[in-house]
């Protein structure tokens, strides 16, 4: 019998799989659980078209992130921070403070999509990397003067 997996079975299918199975296992166990759904021509065109969907929400998702990363790469953000002698700062700027700072420019990044290997911890110009995507980064620029 053939059935179309609503959700992960373990050791049988995955989510959206069409797969032939025993009936008494699709009878008994998979359809009583709504773990899977009959593959009938009806439920094959709706499988065709939540997948045509899916597939059009995640180019839309990549093309978003890459418009945001082209605004990302021409912005610069300005922190102000205590420094001491030779350009040390007295503690160190942080992905959180980086992502308040977007965000008091309009724009919204998570914190943990910033990629900052350590704080920063003196005065400059850093380059970072920020992940938006799984497929696009845009580089960062954050520029920290003295208080």
């Amino acid at each position: 019998m053939k059935v179309i997996f609503l959700k992960d079975v373990k050791g049988q299918g995955k989510k959206g799989q069409v797969k032939e199975v025993s009936e008494g296992y699709a009878s008994n166990f998979l359809l009583p659980r709504g773990l899977a759904r009959l593959a009938t021509d009806g439920n094959m065109k709706t499988l065709e078209n939540q997948s045509a969907a899916e597939q059009r929400r995640k180019e839309q998702e990549k093309e978003e992130a890459q418009q945001l990363g082209k605004k990302l790469e021409d912005m610069m953000v300005q922190l102000k921070a205590k420094a001491g002698e030779g350009g040390r700062l007295f503690g160190a700027i942080t992905s959180k403070q980086i992502a308040e700072s977007l965000a008091e420019l309009g724009v919204k990044v998570d914190k943990r999509k910033i990629e900052l290997e350590e704080p920063i911890r003196h005065l400059g110009v850093t380059q970072m990397t920020v992940k938006l995507h799984p497929e696009v980064k845009a580089t960062l620029k954050v520029q920290v003067t003295e208080e």
